[in-house]
């Protein structure tokens, strides 16, 4: 367990934070990539890049880094992602591209550049973010829609594809979970107005289970599907991590 290492976008992030303290809690080494600076507190064993994972240039950069960091990967989480919150007829192009840079290509990018470091130890795993966006949205947030749910497209043709290198590729879909970027997407309206923590708890109230998920819960999931003991059977799959809000009839 000592010697995994894992490599983490989004690392500066609720959720990518939250899973960065897991792994290290669990015995492993940490590369936590970010566009925000992450602070005094990356695990000193680790290697932090603060970076751009929706350039390309940036992204050789990246595992170039990496690469000198460490010989092998047992597993990529792609967490990173922009999200635009707009109408589609206000959306411009430029920033449509922008979210599918962020949140598609970069894992199309990383998983081609991971490839050689994940298959160096024998095989390893990828799990993608996605969100329960891909599969049940909303109003005015097309592009981040539209972007998860070609993640999973992507999940599943990653996990066909390197199968025979024994690299899994699952995903997991979190709902509402209690991070910034849930926080500034409140502004939309669509769970009422008054103050962020009115709204926080008109949205815990549309969940099954009534309450908004902690980054933790999500860090939880993604290590289930990192680990090769717990998840060894598991490829191409998504995993609905929402607190049972997708479970409801929307005309309840």
């Amino acid at each position: 367990m000592v010697n995994k290492t894992v490599l983490v976008t989004g690392a500066a992030g609720g959720i990518g934070r939250a899973t960065v303290q897991l792994f290290t809690k669990k015995g492993w080494r940490v590369i936590g990539v970010d566009i925000a600076p992450f602070g005094d507190t990356f695990p000193a064993n680790g290697l932090f890049i603060q970076s751009d994972i929706s350039s390309g240039d940036a992204m050789e950069n990246i595992f170039a880094q990496a690469k000198e960091y460490t010989n092998s990967l047992e597993a990529l989480v792609n967490n990173a992602a922009l999200q635009i919150a707009k109408p589609i007829l206000e959306t411009s192009v430029e920033e449509w591209d922008a979210v599918m840079a962020a949140n598609l290509r970069s894992v199309f990018l990383g998983v081609k550049l991971a490839h050689p470091l994940l298959k160096a130890n024998g095989g390893g795993a990828v799990v993608n973010v996605s969100s329960v966006h891909a599969i049940q949205t909303s109003t005015d947030i097309a592009a981040y829609a539209a972007s998860k749910g070609g993640m999973l497209a992507l999940t599943r043709a990653m996990a066909i594809e390197f199968a025979p290198d024994n690299i899994r590729v699952n995903a997991i879909l979190p709902g509402a979970v209690d991070t910034q970027m849930l926080r500034d997407g409140l502004e939309r309206g669509h769970v009422g107005d008054g103050d962020v923590q009115s709204r926080l708890e008109n949205l815990a109230r549309k969940t099954v289970s009534g309450k908004v998920g902690t980054p933790e819960e999500i860090a939880n999931a993604i290590y289930f599907l990192a680990d090769s003991e717990q998840s060894s059977f598991m490829t191409g799959q998504p995993i609905v991590v929402d607190g049972g809000a997708t479970a409801r009839l929307s005309t309840e």
